[in-house]
Protein backbone atom coordinates (compact mmCIF):
# COMPACT_ATOMS: atom_id res chain seq x y z
CA UNK A 1 0.00 0.00 0.00
CA UNK A 2 1.37 3.56 -1.15
CA UNK A 3 1.92 6.57 1.48
CA UNK A 4 0.04 9.46 0.66
CA UNK A 5 1.50 12.63 2.09
CA UNK A 6 -0.05 16.19 2.52
CA UNK A 7 1.44 19.53 1.84
CA UNK A 8 -0.31 21.84 4.67
CA UNK A 9 0.09 24.99 6.29
CA UNK A 10 -2.60 23.38 9.15
CA UNK A 11 -0.20 23.59 11.84
CA UNK A 12 1.19 27.06 11.29
CA UNK A 13 0.56 29.50 14.12
CA UNK A 14 0.27 32.85 12.33
CA UNK A 15 -3.77 33.07 12.75
CA UNK A 16 -4.80 34.27 9.31
CA UNK A 17 -5.98 33.26 6.25
CA UNK A 18 -2.37 32.43 4.30
CA UNK A 19 -2.55 29.02 6.98
CA UNK A 20 -4.10 27.69 3.16
CA UNK A 21 -2.40 26.80 0.27
CA UNK A 22 -4.55 28.76 -2.25
CA UNK A 23 -5.06 27.74 -5.71
CA UNK A 24 -3.38 30.96 -7.15
CA UNK A 25 -0.78 30.39 -5.09
CA UNK A 26 0.25 27.03 -6.45
CA UNK A 27 -0.85 28.25 -9.67
CA UNK A 28 2.49 31.10 -9.70
CA UNK A 29 4.68 28.80 -8.16
CA UNK A 30 4.23 25.66 -10.27
CA UNK A 31 4.77 27.97 -13.09
CA UNK A 32 8.48 28.66 -12.46
CA UNK A 33 9.36 25.00 -12.30
CA UNK A 34 10.34 23.51 -15.25
CA UNK A 35 9.12 19.79 -14.68
CA UNK A 36 6.10 20.76 -13.59
CA UNK A 37 3.18 21.21 -15.74
CA UNK A 38 -0.90 22.26 -14.92
CA UNK A 39 -3.83 19.45 -16.00
CA UNK A 40 -7.09 19.62 -14.51
CA UNK A 41 -8.08 16.07 -15.25
CA UNK A 42 -5.78 13.10 -13.90
CA UNK A 43 -6.31 9.93 -16.02
CA UNK A 44 -4.95 6.57 -14.64
CA UNK A 45 -4.35 3.93 -17.17
CA UNK A 46 -3.64 0.00 -16.81
CA UNK A 47 -5.94 -2.69 -17.28
CA UNK A 48 -8.81 -0.14 -17.31
CA UNK A 49 -8.64 4.02 -17.51
CA UNK A 50 -9.99 6.49 -14.78
CA UNK A 51 -9.94 9.69 -15.08
CA UNK A 52 -10.41 12.15 -12.15
CA UNK A 53 -11.46 16.09 -12.01
CA UNK A 54 -9.42 18.50 -9.73
CA UNK A 55 -6.05 20.41 -10.32
CA UNK A 56 -3.27 18.69 -10.32
CA UNK A 57 0.72 20.12 -11.09
CA UNK A 58 1.84 16.91 -12.76
CA UNK A 59 5.88 16.54 -11.92
CA UNK A 60 7.63 14.82 -14.48
CA UNK A 61 10.22 12.45 -13.45
CA UNK A 62 11.67 10.40 -16.51
CA UNK A 63 9.00 8.74 -18.29
CA UNK A 64 7.04 9.24 -14.84
CA UNK A 65 4.15 11.84 -14.29
CA UNK A 66 3.56 11.80 -10.74
CA UNK A 67 0.20 14.54 -9.64
CA UNK A 68 0.35 17.00 -6.74
CA UNK A 69 -3.28 17.35 -6.62
CA UNK A 70 -4.41 20.76 -4.75
CA UNK A 71 -7.55 20.02 -3.03
CA UNK A 72 -9.20 21.96 -0.33
CA UNK A 73 -6.08 24.49 0.33
CA UNK A 74 -3.65 21.90 0.93
CA UNK A 75 -1.34 19.79 -1.76
CA UNK A 76 -1.74 15.79 -1.75
CA UNK A 77 1.13 13.64 -3.20
CA UNK A 78 1.82 9.57 -3.05
CA UNK A 79 4.94 8.31 -1.66
CA UNK A 80 4.93 5.63 -3.90
CA UNK A 81 7.72 6.50 -6.25
CA UNK A 82 10.88 7.54 -3.66
CA UNK A 83 12.07 10.07 -6.28
CA UNK A 84 9.06 12.69 -5.18
CA UNK A 85 10.55 13.13 -1.44
CA UNK A 86 13.11 15.31 -2.52
CA UNK A 87 10.89 17.17 -4.24
CA UNK A 88 7.71 17.08 -2.46
CA UNK A 89 10.02 18.83 0.34
CA UNK A 90 11.54 21.40 -1.63
CA UNK A 91 7.68 22.62 -2.24
CA UNK A 92 6.70 21.62 1.02
CA UNK A 93 9.81 24.45 2.23
CA UNK A 94 9.24 27.23 -0.70
CA UNK A 95 5.41 27.26 0.16
CA UNK A 96 6.23 27.66 4.26
CA UNK A 97 4.02 23.92 4.60
CA UNK A 98 4.52 21.18 6.74
CA UNK A 99 4.05 17.57 5.33
CA UNK A 100 1.84 15.44 6.99
CA UNK A 101 2.10 11.30 6.37
CA UNK A 102 -1.94 10.29 5.82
Amino acid sequence: MSKRYRITRAFQENGDSSSTISLEECMQYFTTKPDFSYTSVFTVTGSTSMSIEGDFFMWSCNDTKIPFRHYQGDLYVSGTNEAVIPIMIEVASELGADIVEG
